[in-house]
């Protein structure tokens, strides 16, 4: 009889009970405003900020509203406007282009490797004139950041690293985020921790934390923050930052606090299905597996692999015949954008040219969630059913 899978890849953990339980006691006494404390009282707010900053190294941490967010106050914290060319990758999400144009600067993108990380190469030449590289460690991949961080250091150009999909992770023992002038992370429900929507911000350099309080939405109760510079840096900057309100309000960061203990835990628990996924899935007749670098720490909780050179239609066929069986897969390859699989020629507000190189490994691009809900045995499960069914249509063609 042919195996079918029947979990569900969009179906997240419980929130901990003692992040239920902090949410309740927020509900029942009212203050869900982020400056909202009664007397003596510090905020979720504030002390998951400070708890954050403490996990990742950092010596200043804002929570806000969402990961897109985090990305255009960071741009606007380090500088960034009208005009300004900023570098991100080919291969990324909405949010980010949408980020840099929403400053009104322009979307310069950049290669992708086979490895479905920015190519160096390609991001040397481009690098003159521009503003910021907002570098997206897309799907959790992580480039050689010593040779990144040279390279844009060398040339003036500020780094703001999305890990939206790398909380938790690390290059060579440092913190995902903790390279470039300011890190920025995603609390949305199918990241690492789940607060439905919400992000964090975390730098070193304390003019841009104090820029960022202010535009998240300080109204000058700057003083309550736990993760933020002294007073003095905010009399410098506080009258010529405007207002851009997202910083998280309590109830989420009540939610998150619990969370954020349990990550290294999860992070643990994500690799072991990821391993899984990725062993059953080698040798593949067709496919094939990305490899990660050694001095990559990563978390596991997506896995994507190559259909290079296939035929569009082929594609579809494997990914059909998948879905058949029960396992959900995405693809980078289609015309048109669906769901969240749109590609840096989707996004009319942003001029680009042609990528041939970066074309042929976006069409062969498939992803596939790991939620933690998903046992090891389902993990086993899934790459026996990709694995059949892609072989199939390989041998086929």
């Amino acid at each position: 009889m042919t195996e079918r899978f029947t979990g569900n890849f969009t179906q997240q953990e419980p929130i901990p009970d003692a992040g239920i339980e902090a949410a309740l006691s927020v509900l029942r006494h009212g203050r869900l405003h982020r400056y909202n404390v009664a007397a003596g009282e510090l905020s979720e707010t504030a002390l998951l900020e400070q708890e954050f900053a403490a996990a990742t190294g950092a010596r200043f941490a804002l929570a806000v509203a969402s990961g897109g967010y985090a990305l255009g106050c960071a741009l606007r914290a380090v500088g960034v406007g009208p005009g300004d060319r900023v570098l991100t990758n080919a291969f990324t999400l909405a949010p980010v282009p949408g980020a840099i144009a929403s400053v009104g600067a322009v979307p310069v993108f950049v290669e992708v490797t086979e490895s479905l990380v920015i190519d160096l190469d390609d991001l040397a030449a481009k690098l003159d004139g521009a503003r910021a590289l907002m570098l997206s460690h897309m799907r959790g991949h992580l480039c050689d950041m010593d040779r990144l961080m040279a390279l844009c250091d060398a040339a003036g150009v500020v780094v703001i690293e999305d890990c939206a999909h790398t909380m938790g992770a690390a290059w060579d023992g440092v913190p995902s985020g903790r390279h470039g002038a300011v890190g920025c992370y995603s609390t949305q429900t199918y990241k690492h921790m789940n607060s439905g929507e919400g992000g964090f911000l975390v730098t070193d350099d304390e003019e841009i934390a104090a820029r960022a309080v202010i535009l998240s939405g300080s109204y000058m109760l700057y003083e309550r923050h736990l993760a933020a510079p002294g007073p003095e840096v905010f009399e410098r900057v506080k009258y010529h930052t405007p207002n851009v309100s997202g910083r998280m309000d309590n109830l989420r960061a009540a939610i998150l606090r619990p969370q954020l203990a349990l990550l290294d835990d999860q992070v643990r628990r994500w690799n072991e299905r990821y391993r899984v996924v990725e062993d059953g899935l080698r040798d593949t007749p067709g496919l094939t597996v990305v490899e990660r670098h050694e001095k990559e720490t990563y978390v596991g909780s997506s896995l994507q692999f190559l259909l290079l050179d296939w035929a569009p239609e082929m594609v579809q066929e494997a990914l059909a015949r998948c879905a058949d069986r029960g396992v959900e897969l995405k693809w980078f390859g289609g015309a048109e954008p669906v769901a969240f699989t749109s590609r840096y020629d989707s996004w009319r507000y942003a001029d680009s040219v042609p990528m041939p190189a970066s074309d042929r490994i976006l069409a062969g691009i498939v992803d596939m969630r790991l939620p933690l809900t998903f046992s090891l045995e389902d993990c086993a499960q899934i790459a026996r059913i990709v694995r059949a069914e892609v072989s199939a249509v390989w041998q086929q063609g």
